[in-house]
């Protein structure tokens, strides 16, 4: 067990070094974040400090055991009372700032003056963690000056969680939250380990305090976990969308802001603009496109191409969107062909661009494409037949 404790403590603080140092710019910038990332470094460090081989190195390079253990019971005591801070300040309560930081100073002496005392000279020397003697006042003022914070952050991140809208503030808060519990937790085991030596009762606690490191290592990241979420959504939409996009932008060149590029392949990994932004503007022009070709579409077109994707096995919403994409098509390859553009005929489903729908045009494009035949050129009203409904075959337009 307790070498298990060891290598998930170990992950825990790296995990909270990393989440801090990617949301070091963002939130140094932003005052409310502030708060937060500060309350989050000053644990992470004392985090550290609590992890036995931290505590090894320090002694070989010249510290000892008590100086290590002050130091990361100053931080840890700093740590919470950066909790009550963060709190306080969001409630912009005068008094209760003063009153906390009052606190925090009080509680911090009088670490440092049972320290030099020799109240805490009971901390076993093989196991820097504790445990302590039940008598020594030290270690109480330390428990309950974190459980107080931990307490307190716990009623207040669940009472503000239910009053916001902010889905990445909901989940910090709620993330931190447990956080927060696992942490009282540690201290109430703690406490009670005073008072009834438990064996092997230590390597669960610290377990404990490493998962509760995780947790203000999520809450840390949420926002960074939402951009890159939302980044893959739009990286997705435009992978999915480039075929239809690049064939419809070719035809009413117009509505395009930039050019395809050669292959989609290099629009992902060579992107002109911030993906969410690419996407967007994709999806907008793709839109575009389409109403302009349905000056192109032939009365009959969607009738037939829905005849022709039932033909093919289609069914349910395959069927209507291959039956979209087919008539879209011919519309595409018409005005390709010069054929002069009529009253606009509306396609069933698209009259609101929905991207859900664009994309669903998009992924049976491939197979659709050549169906029916264009109204002029080659395949005019009496031109070949249209072919099945087919896999792309032609080299030229693969990504």
């Amino acid at each position: 067990m307790s070498e298990l404790a060891a290598h998930v403590g170990v992950c825990g603080v790296l995990t909270l070094w990393l989440a801090l140092a990617l949301r070091a710019g963002p939130a140094l910038r932003v005052p409310s974040q502030r708060g937060l990332w500060l309350t989050v470094l000053a644990a992470t460090v004392a985090i550290t400090l609590f992890q036995p081989k931290v505590v090894t190195w320090l002694t070989e390079v010249g510290g000892t055991c008590r100086t290590v253990s002050l130091v990361r019971n100053l931080i840890g005591v700093l740590s919470a009372g950066l909790v009550l801070l963060f709190i306080v300040d969001s409630t912009r309560a005068r008094r209760a700032h003063i009153a906390v930081t009052a606190g925090l100073a009080a509680a911090m002496g009088s670490l440092l003056a049972l320290y030099l005392l020799g109240a805490d000279r009971t901390v076993s020397r093989t196991t820097p963690q504790g445990p302590a003697d039940p008598s020594s006042l030290y270690w109480w003022v330390l428990g309950v000056a974190h459980l107080a914070g931990d307490a307190v952050a716990v009623v207040v991140c669940r009472r503000y969680s239910t009053r916001t809208d902010d889905r990445d503030l909901v989940w910090s808060l709620r993330l931190f939250a447990l956080g927060s519990l696992l942490a009282i937790a540690f201290w109430c085991g703690y406490l009670i380990h005073l008072h009834v030596r438990i064996d092997g009762m230590l390597p669960w606690l610290s377990l404990v305090m490493s998962l509760h490191g995780f947790l203000r290592a999520a809450s840390l990241l949420v926002p960074t976990a939402t951009a890159f979420a939302r980044s893959l959504t739009a990286l997705r939409t435009t992978w999915q969308l480039w075929p239809l996009w690049r064939d419809l932008v070719a035809a009413v060149p117009h509505v395009a802001l930039a050019p395809p590029q050669r292959t989609r392949v290099h629009e992902v990994l060579r992107p002109r603009s911030p993906y969410a932004l690419q996407a967007h503007r994709q999806t907008i022009e793709t839109y575009d496109a389409l109403l302009d070709l349905q000056q192109y579409v032939r009365p009959d077109a969607h009738d037939r191409a829905h005849r022709r994707a039932r033909q093919a096995g289609l069914r349910g919403e395959r069927l209507a969107t291959a039956a979209l994409a087919g008539a879209l098509d011919q519309a595409r390859r018409a005005k390709l062909a010069g054929a002069p553009p009529s009253t606009p005929i509306p396609l069933p489903g698209v009259d609101r661009g929905s991207p859900a729908t664009l994309l669903a045009i998009a992924r049976m494009w491939p197979s659709t494409t050549g169906t029916l035949p264009a109204p002029t050129g080659s395949g005019g009203p009496g031109g070949p037949e249209p072919g099945p409904l087919h896999a792309e075959s032609d080299p030229s337009r693969q990504a």
